[in-house]
C-alpha cells in the first residue's frame, strides 16, 4: 500500500493506493520539472483551444510525458509490463505534493471490483450523460456511489462516497487498466474536494485564468464559448502574461480577499501550476459578431459566477455552503461581460476595461 499527500490551495488531501497500484515514477528530467512547477514557475506551457489540438503534442513533450510505443512495449519483460498496468500517473498532482498535514479527505483505490448486490436499493440522484464520459449517482446507506462509463454501456468503475466526504473508496472494473483508471480516480478526487471544500470558503470555477501584472483575470463562460481562445490572445497581444490555468481553478475569500490558485485540474491544457494570485476581474465570455464589453452588477453577477462553479447541485448542504462564497466573490470582484470575436481588439477592449 503506498500513500500521499498533496496540498491544494491551501487544502491537503490524501490518497492510499492499494497493492498492487502504484504512483508511476517521474523521470529525472519530471522531477527538475514539478520542483520548478512546485514553486509556481511558469514553464511555457500555453492553452488548448479547440482550433490548436497541435498544441497537446507540444504540451506533452514540455511535462516530460512519452507515448507507449510498440518497440517499448516488446522490449519490456512480464514484470515491467504487470508494473506499467497498475502504474498511475499522478504527475498533475507531483507539484502539489507534501510531507506532513491534516487532510481534509482520503481517497483509496483498491484493487478489486465493487460489490454492487445491493444495487436494486440505490436511489438515483444525479445523471451526467450529455457528454462524455459519463456518470451516475446515487445514494444508499448514508453513501453516495458513483458510476463511470468513459463509453456507454462500458463501465470503468465505481466511487462510493461517505456523507461528509472525509472518505472515498474508488473501486476499478476488473480488467480496466492504469490510464482509464487515473481518469475516473481523477474525477473522484475533484468530487470529493469540491464537497469538503465549498464548506471552507472556497469554491471551483471553471474558467481559465490568466495573470497580468502580478493579478489574475478569470476567463468563463458556457462550454465552447472560447475561454482557452482568449487566454491563448492575451499571452500572444499582452506582453508579460502567464497562464494560471485553463479549466478548474480554485477561489478563496481568505481575509475578505478573493484569491485564485493552481490546481492538478487543468483541463487539455497540462498546466499544473502550484500558484496563487490575488483576482482582478471575472469575465463572462459570449461570442458575438462585434465586440462589446459592459459591468455586471449584483443578481447578474452572482447569477453568471454561481452557473460557472463546478458543484454538487443536488446535494443541498453542499450548495448552501457554497452560496456565501459566491456571493462574496460577486461583491469582492468586478464582474464583466465580454461579448466578443477571437480577435486582437477583443483582448485590447477587455484589457482596457477591466484595468480602468
Amino acid at each position: 500500500m503506498e500513500k500521499k499527500l498533496f496540498r491544494i490551495a491551501e487544502h491537503t488531501i490524501e490518497v492510499v493506493l492499494e497493492s498492487p497500484w502504484t504512483f508511476k515514477k517521474l523521470t529525472p528530467e519530471q522531477e527538475t520539472l514539478v520542483s520548478r512547477l512546485a514553486t509556481g514557475e511558469d514553464i511555457g506551457v500555453e492553452s488548448v483551444p479547440a482550433d490548436r489540438q497541435e498544441q497537446l503534442a507540444v504540451n506533452d513533450a514540455i511535462m516530460g510525458k512519452t507515448p507507449m510505443t510498440r518497440e517499448i512495449w516488446d522490449a519490456m519483460d512480464a514484470g515491467e509490463k504487470d508494473a506499467f498496468r497498475h502504474s498511475l500517473d499522478f504527475l498533475q498532482y507531483a507539484p502539489f505534493e507534501v510531507a506532513d498535514g491534516t487532510p481534509l479527505f482520503t481517497l483509496t483505490v483498491h484493487a478489486d471490483p465493487f460489490d454492487d448486490s445491493s444495487r436494486s436499493a440505490w436511489k438515483q440522484v444525479v445523471a451526467v450523460d450529455n457528454v462524455l464520459p459519463y456518470y451516475y449517482g446515487y445514494e444508499h446507506d448514508g453513501n453516495t456511489i458513483y458510476e463511470y462509463f468513459p463509453v456507454p454501456d462500458v463501465k470503468a468503475g465505481v466511487f462510493v462516497q461517505n456523507d461528509d466526504a472525509t472518505k472515498g473508496d474508488y473501486y476499478p472494473c476488473k480488467g480496466v487498466g492504469a490510464r482509464a483508471t487515473l481518469m475516473q480516480v481523477n474525477t473522484s478526487l475533484m468530487i470529493q474536494f469540491t464537497f469538503t471544500s465549498a464548506f471552507r470558503n472556497t469554491v471551483l470555477l471553471h474558467a481559465s485564468v490568466t495573470r497580468h501584472n502580478g493579478m489574475a483575470n478569470l476567463f468563463f463562460g458556457v462550454s465552447g464559448t472560447g475561454k482557452s481562445t482568449h487566454s491563448r490572445l492575451w499571452h500572444q497581444y499582452v506582453p508579460g502574461c502567464d497562464l494560471m490555468n485553463d479549466d478548474n481553478p480554485v477561489i478563496r475569500i481568505i481575509d475578505g480577499k478573493a484569491i485564485v490558485f493552481g490546481t492538478p485540474w487543468s483541463g487539455k491544457t497540462l498546466c499544473y501550476r502550484n500558484v496563487q494570485a490575488p483576482i482582478r476581474a471575472l469575465v463572462r465570455l459570449e461570442q458575438y459578431p462585434e465586440n462589446k464589453m459592459d459591468r455586471l452588477h449584483s443578481l447578474q453577477a452572482y447569477a453568471s459566477v454561481l452557473a460557472a462553479c463546478s458543484s454538487i447541485r443536488w446535494k443541498h448542504s453542499v450548495m448552501d455552503a457554497l452560496i456565501p462564497t459566491v456571493e462574496k466573490l460577486a461583491m469582492t470582484v468586478p464582474c464583466f461581460r465580454l461579448q466578443c470575436r477571437p480577435d486582437q481588439e477583443a483582448v485590447e477592449l477587455c484589457k482596457q476595461t477591466i484595468e480602468q
